[in-house]
């Protein structure tokens, strides 16, 4: 999992103490506060890479929100009360059996504290797979050992009592029946609450994607899914990137209304930032990045449709959601709104669970639309226009903060020979595979770029030239050590590097030229090697 036990234990306890609240006050405000909590812990959840638990939870809080439309004044019924307390109880005893067995945290290995640029590499990430023909995912299963994930190949038969949840167990359907694989899919998400399972080789129709999703599977690939797909979700579900918390931008100019939609956020997690003034609304858009704009309709000698007109006016907010919160239920000012820049419309009073979900879709739809824009759509890496702008942002950075900087460009050896050789879906997998190795070692305050077809740029913040040069060379010797299975054999590939360190008055682009002759006095040298500061 992707959060410690301490974490989890912390949310649950929360979560536990809003209903334990809700109960000693059975009222409809307690109640609507106990539902955000429980939609705030579902996701939760569901963001820490817990698909067992999140299931569990997610059916809780639908038992939840049905009760809205059963009743809508104090107290509360007793039956749905004394339903729910069983429900959650049962949940809460999951929980607790989940951290007790999960109680010997296995920490990061470093070589360095945190802010080192060296690290150790992640610990060994466990993986299942389950099938009937192991020799026919021998390429998975080697490509798996070169980011530090092991793979444990079982047969019909596994251990069904093992403790420490593997973090993504894979189901090949293929030589199953279909009776056998529901049982089998249904044992294991019952078994390893925190374990993605992940469904091969199945049918693709509708039919067939559906039941294997409803019985357990978290995704599924249908046959003749290419095994280079089936490892890039694998990668992604073991690494340790997180999505940045989410960011609201409220105008409102009522403080009492501000407040509660600033309380109501809190509660799932979002940052948010608010201005009375709609006149305030540009600077404070530059100055805090939100991810959405909660606007208020009537202002004083200001409509929130005339604000977002404003904010449109703005190439760089163009994409930015708005969504307009409003007493007034009139259809033709809903419609009028939507049609003037507005995304989403909702009424005062608003259900705090509505407004969250409305905001959290909204912000995941944004990120996606961003993600596309800014992100290489091979690797996920940033694209080149992207790692451009981030070494310039890096670059003011270190000479506002006086710190180090620098800015590392690669390029994969005699590339064009493994696209001659091997075809080009084969060098799109070395592409690949060198893109999650470095997604893997850098820190999380560095970034890396995709700068052009198999040549990469990453910048290495407070990092001096001998550090980075000590993480790249180990990159560089790991790299060289990956085989990508061909027909009858493997072949392996290596990478040059150039290393250029930011000094008084050198911008950006001279930066990054520095690099890229560095770069290429590496592949004058001899190829295989790193040449900088």
């Amino acid at each position: 999992m992707t959060c410690s036990p301490v974490e989890l234990k912390k949310k649950s306890d929360e979560f536990l103490s809003k209903w334990q609240l809700c109960k000693d006050h059975p009222g409809v405000d307690g109640f609507v506060e106990f539902a955000v909590a429980v939609s705030s812990f579902t996701e939760f959840l569901d963001a820490k890479g817990l698909p067992g638990l999140h299931q569990i939870a997610r059916a809780v809080e639908q038992q939840v929100l049905s009760q809205f439309d059963r009743w809508n004044s104090d107290p509360m019924p007793d039956a749905p009360m004394v339903d729910l307390d069983a429900q959650i109880v049962e949940f809460s005893e999951r929980i607790t059996a989940f951290l007790h067995d999960n109680n010997d945290p296995n920490p990061e290995r470093r070589l360095h504290q945190e802010n080192d640029i060296v690290n150790e590499l992640l610990p060994v990430r466990k993986i299942w797979l389950l099938t009937t023909a192991p020799e026919s995912w021998n390429e998975v299963v080697t490509q798996a050992r070169y980011f530090n994930i092991q793979v444990e190949v079982c047969g019909p038969h596994y251990d069904q009592q093992a403790t420490q949840d593997p973090t993504i167990v894979l189901v090949d359907f293929n030589g199953l029946e279909s009776t056998a694989f529901i049982v089998r899919v249904q044992a294991l998400r019952s078994s390893f609450p925190a374990s993605s399972i992940i469904g091969l080789n199945l049918a693709s129709d509708f039919d067939a994607l559906k039941l294997a999703l409803r019985v357990g599977c978290d995704f599924c690939f249908p046959i003749g899914t290419a095994q280079s797909a089936v490892m890039a979700r694998i990668v992604k579900l073991c690494g340790t990137e997180e999505e940045p918390p989410y960011r609201v931008l409220v105008v409102e100019d009522s403080k009492t209304a501000s407040t509660l939609i600033q309380r109501t956020l809190k509660y799932s997690g979002v940052e948010s930032m608010a201005i009375s003034q709609p006149q305030e609304v540009l600077t404070a858009l530059v100055k805090f990045q939100p991810d959405l704009v909660l606007m208020d309709m009537y202002m004083p000698g200001c409509t929130g449709v005339e604000v977002t007109r404003v904010i449109r006016q703005h190439e760089e907010f163009l994409s930015t959601p708005v969504v307009y919160l409003s007493a007034d239920t009139s259809i033709a000012l809903q419609v009028d709104a939507l049609r003037l820049g507005g995304d989403h419309f909702l009424t005062k009073p608003f259900n705090p669970v509505i407004l969250n979900a409305v905001v959290k879709s909204k912000i995941d739809r944004y990120r996606l639309l961003r993600r596309s824009m800014f992100l290489d759509s091979l690797t996920g890496l940033l694209n080149h226009i992207t790692s451009k702008q981030r070494v310039d942002s890096a670059v003011n950075a270190a000479l506002v903060d006086r710190t180090p900087l620098c800015v590392a460009m690669i390029d994969i050896d005699h590339f064009k020979k493994v696209n001659d050789t091997y075809g080009h879906p084969m060098g799109d997998q070395v592409i690949r595979s060198m893109a999650w190795l470095l997604k893997q070692r850098v820190r999380k305050t560095d970034a890396v770029g995709r700068y052009g077809g198999e040549e990469f740029l990453v910048i290495l913040p407070q990092a001096e030239a001998v550090r980075a040069r000590q993480l790249l060379d180990r990159i560089r010797m790991d790299f060289s050590q990956f085989h990508h299975p061909v027909k009858g054999g493997s072949f392996a590939c290596t990478f040059s590097c150039g290393i250029a360190q930011l000094a008084p008055g050198v911008s950006a682009p001279a930066l990054i030229k520095q690099a890229d002759e560095a770069l290429y006095r590496a592949k004058h040298q001899g190829r295989n090697q790193i040449v900088g500061d």
